[in-house]
């Protein structure tokens, strides 16, 4: 990684002045999120004593918070813009529009399929949805149970993995026996 790619507080603040500054999205380093994502861990993983190790506590808390407040005003900005500059966007802003697409997809499906009188397309969606795999991490254990698939499934230990239906899935994470498990665990 080269020097003008290195983040810091000081480049992080700079880089949300000015984009708060400006009524365009502006152009910034296609890894900067992972530079930043490396900056955050390293500070992190830094063990102090006493007074240091608040300083450092507080400095990830700050760092945390201007990640957060340059990511709503870039996305702000991308929802707002009516001639976007999509050179500009970098590419875990793209995956975040690409799920707002597919979201805006599914609603006009959603409705089409309402308003067209197609009520077996809407129960075989809610059906498949209901049914749809999702990997969650049990936090208790939990007795064998019978999915919305009508499958058997389990019994789990506590720090098992499994793969189950999604409404059984929601069930349990409701309940606090067990947490979805998302890609960056």
């Amino acid at each position: 990684m080269s020097e003008s790619n290195q983040i810091d507080i000081q480049s992080l603040h700079h880089a949300v002045l000015r984009e708060t500054e400006n009524d365009s999205l502006l152009e910034i380093d296609p890894n900067f999120y992972r530079n930043l994502a490396n900056f955050i861990g390293n500070l992190q993983k830094q063990e102090f004593d006493g007074v240091e190790n608040k300083v450092k506590d507080t400095m990830v808390e700050m760092v945390i918070e201007l990640t957060s407040l340059l990511i709503e005003i870039r996305l702000d900005k991308i929802s707002k813009s009516p001639n976007l500059e999509i050179s500009h966007l970098l590419d875990e802003e793209k995956f975040i529009l690409d799920s707002q697409e597919e979201q805006k997809e599914r609603t006009e499906m959603i409705v089409s399929a309402t308003i067209n009188g197609k009520s077996k397309f809407l129960e075989s969606l809610a059906q498949n949805h209901k049914t749809k795999k999702i990997v969650i991490r049990f936090l208790h254990e939990v007795d064998e149970i019978v999915g919305a698939d009508l499958e058997k499934y389990g019994p789990f230990k506590t720090e098992d993995i499994a793969t189950i239906p999604y409404e059984n899935a929601q069930a349990l994470i409701a309940k606090n026996v067990a947490t979805k498990v998302h890609l960056e665990d």
